[in-house]
């Protein structure tokens, strides 16, 4: 999946440079007005419809209650921080930095929207910062979960729930399972909406 997505990357870059060289202002308007809006709204509609349809962890879900929100919301408080202090360091946009935070590892919403928010070069950064902590997580999830059984869970963020699922539980053990897709599931619902309201920040 992630070489057909640096593909599509890829062939977008292209699309993009040759249109402001040799296309017209109408077709870049098109694209970042309408284009852009419909292929995200069809993204959250197609992961509605998977999250409905997967009645086992639905249920799972609702047998843990209120405590499912417990995680996720520390994740969410400690990416956006993280996001602060980064940019506070390196002495950059504090607000774009918290909303590439905000992605929670959603790199194909972040880049996007942070893109669409806050400009070509902030989109870059939200996908490939986004990207990375999917697969840092997937490359040291031995070491993380040496530090605690639910580290991973935190370091996949919204992954927690589909991509970085699989190797969580291996090596978090099958606890871990309700957790880490409830925190996946809540952050995914809450990337967006985190990003847009941290947006209105600027």
């Amino acid at each position: 999946m992630i070489k057909y997505i640096l593909a599509a990357l890829g062939i977008g870059i292209v699309a993009g440079y040759l249109s402001s060289n040799w296309g017209s202002v109408l077709v870049g308007s098109l694209i970042s007005d309408y284009v852009f809006n419909g292929a995200l709204l069809s993204l959250l509609f197609v992961m509605g419809v998977s999250f409905g349809m997967d009645k086992d962890s639905i249920a799972k879900m609702r047998q843990t209650g209120i405590r499912i929100l417990v995680v996720p919301f520390a994740v969410a408080i400690g990416s956006v921080l993280g996001g602060l202090i980064g940019g506070f360091i390196l002495g950059i946009d504090l607000v774009a930095c918290m909303a590439v935070s905000a992605g929670y590892g959603w790199y194909t919403l972040a880049g996007p929207l942070i893109g669409q928010l806050f400009g070509a070069e902030w989109g870059t950064l939200g996908f490939v910062s986004n990207f990375l902590r999917e697969l840092l997580t997937i490359v040291a999830i031995s070491l993380l979960v040496r530090m605690d059984r639910y580290a991973p869970v935190a370091s996949g963020g919204a992954t927690s729930m589909d991509t970085t699922l699989p190797v969580i539980v291996r090596y978090s053990g099958s606890e871990a399972l309700i957790t880490a897709f409830s925190s996946g599931f809540a952050l995914s619902i809450a990337a967006p909406f985190s990003i847009m309201a941290i947006a209105t920040l600027k």
